[in-house]
């Protein structure tokens, strides 16, 4: 098994994902628990596939997850690393389909999302504010012009507008009350950002409160940074005119993991949009570890 931080070339910065890279003979029950006892936001199980060059699986501490853009990074940047993965075209199954990963000969690596879906969602913005703890304003600022929405490129996040990085960084979440949102609204999390960014290089820097799937913030998300970027193809506001093809997402820096999300979005055959997150990742931890046999009463649940 390794520890490894995604989105970063820094140790102990990023988001780190446990890796176990032969999986294949694990039950759910087992990932489970590896996944709970190695306590990071989530676990790849890396297993072969019949339908494509290998299958992952993802946990978080308390429950599977469909997809995880940050553990997937980690997983191949590893497995690369360890000379087990050459670069150039790959192929995952995961829970949500087949998706493409593409690993360039610096180590980064890309991960082609699902087709993406974005809707416009009517919010009441006093409940928002409270789940966020935040004042009112400092959402309305910017939800006159720019709205909540429903946003996947494989797991749902509920897209949020603050006006200033000061106000993002200020957030006092209520958890449970997010995590009813979560719910009401049929996503993993809320995922907040502003346009006031630390680097001229980022279109925005994102929070994203996750409780719902047992992650009250995560360091730095690859799924919700492609949702975000889905969004802002689509929004049809004038604050996303021409923007580049690739788009860079800071996250992670008021939890002291900092870490960067390369986005790109593109046309692929004139009709449909796909979007792609890349990233670097480098390796922590490598070890071994132990896991229970498969039993019912060997494994407990909490």
């Amino acid at each position: 098994m390794a520890l490894v931080d995604a989105f970063t070339t820094d140790p102990l910065s990023g988001n780190a994902a446990g890796v176990i890279p032969d999986a294949g003979g694990l039950s759910d029950a087992q990932c489970q628990a590896v996944a709970r006892e190695l306590a990071v936001s989530e676990t790849a199980f890396v297993s072969s596939s019949t339908e494509a060059d290998r299958r992952i699986r993802f946990f978080t501490p308390t429950q599977p997850v469909d997809l995880c853009g940050h553990a997937t990074i980690a997983a191949h940047a590893y497995l690369h690393g360890e000379g087990k993965l050459d670069a150039g075209r790959h192929s995952l199954e995961t829970a949500v389909g087949t998706v493409a990963i593409e690993i360039e000969p610096d180590g980064t690596v890309w991960m082609t999302q699902a087709s993406p879906t974005v809707v416009q969602r009517a919010v009441d913005y006093d409940r928002l504010a409270g789940a966020l703890g935040t004042d009112v304003s400092t959402l309305q600022d910017v939800g006159a012009d720019i709205p909540v929405a429903r946003a996947s490129t494989g797991l749902p996040v509920l897209v949020v507008p603050i006006n200033f990085l000061e106000s993002l960084g200020g957030l006092d979440p209520d958890f449970g009350a997010i995590e009813a949102l979560s719910d009401e609204y049929d996503v993993a999390g809320i995922y907040a950002f502003t346009f006031d960014t630390l680097s001229t290089e980022a279109v925005a820097h994102g929070r994203f409160f996750a409780p719902a799937v047992g992650i009250n913030e995560d360091p730095v998300t690859g799924t919700a940074s492609g949702a975000c970027a889905a969004y802002f193809h689509t929004a049809g506001s004038v604050a996303f005119d021409d923007l580049d093809d690739e788009l860079r997402f800071e996250q992670g820096d008021f939890l002291d993991r900092a870490g960067r999300v390369r986005t790109r979005v593109a046309a692929d055959d004139g009709s449909s949009t796909r979007v792609r997150v890349g990233g670097q990742a480098v390796t922590t931890v490598d070890g071994t570890i132990t896991i229970p046999e498969d039993e019912a009463d060997d494994i407990i649940e909490a």
